[in-house]
């Protein structure tokens, strides 16, 4: 699972169509399409049901939204302190920020 996929499943659940969430995440369609079905086989179930008018989330789709939305913010509250420095560490070094005992949590 990649946040390329989260981002294009909940875009699609926001708009209803696949060609609308490919034009609001700059992407083609197949590319979008191709994202949704790894999404489908990494979970092992289908989260749309499609139709000519659009793309219908499948209960399974409904059940997992507020999942993906809440991993995509927590993705971008990570980068949101580290503004577009790309890589740099804070002025105050990973010692004086919070990276230090997340880090601790996650070995201990």
């Amino acid at each position: 699972m990649h946040e390329r996929e989260f981002r294009a499943f909940v875009s699609i659940a926001e708009t209803g169509r696949m060609d609308a969430a490919a034009r609001q995440l700059g992407y083609s369609q197949p590319a979008i399409t191709y994202q949704i079905k790894c999404l489908e086989r990494s979970l092992g179930f289908k989260l749309f049901t499609r139709h000519p008018s659009g793309a219908r989330l499948t209960g399974d789709g409904r059940m997992i939204l507020p999942s993906v939305r809440a991993v995509l913010m927590l993705i971008d509250s990570i980068r949101e302190p580290h503004g577009d420095r790309s890589g740099e560490l804070p002025e105050e070094g990973v010692a004086g920020g919070t990276a230090l005992p997340l880090v601790r949590r996650r070995t201990a």
